[in-house]
């Protein structure tokens, strides 16, 4: 039979207890950062998509808020207003920027309010298409 000694009970579950909150912070902070980075992507591809049918498509998109309205239906998945967006004529071309407020799930410890605005990111985007 194995001995054990009896100043190591409970060692593991130390061990874990210190390890656990660190290696969830960590995988929460990955799927966190990944959500960020889908929405950014959904909001400058949403930009892209608009600002070229008001480039090309003179029928659909005519006029600024129909553009802005176009690029609510390319954002898919999020729930966005069309006044999150702006379309312009630029010197590049047609112009839409898109301003939208990113909310963090998991609350930071920070200085300031829990879940307050520290939690709260402006994500932009701008995406210019020739005429």
């Amino acid at each position: 039979m194995r001995m054990r000694r009896p100043d190591m009970c409970g060692a593991v579950g130390i061990e874990y207890a210190f390890v656990l909150p660190i290696l969830l912070l960590f995988v929460l902070g990955i799927m966190e950062f990944g959500r960020l980075f889908w929405t950014y992507t959904t909001i400058y591809r949403a930009s892209e998509a608009a600002a070229r049918c008001g480039a090309v498509n003179v029928t659909l998109c005519a006029t600024a808020a129909q553009i802005e309205a176009y690029a609510v239906t390319q954002a898919f998945g999020l729930t966005i207003s069309a006044s999150a967006f702006t379309a312009a004529s630029a010197a590049c071309g047609m112009q839409v920027t898109a301003s939208f407020p990113f909310t963090l799930v998991i609350p930071w410890v920070t200085t300031g309010t829990p879940s307050g605005s520290f939690n709260i990111l402006t994500l932009t985007a701008t995406a210019c298409y020739p005429q």
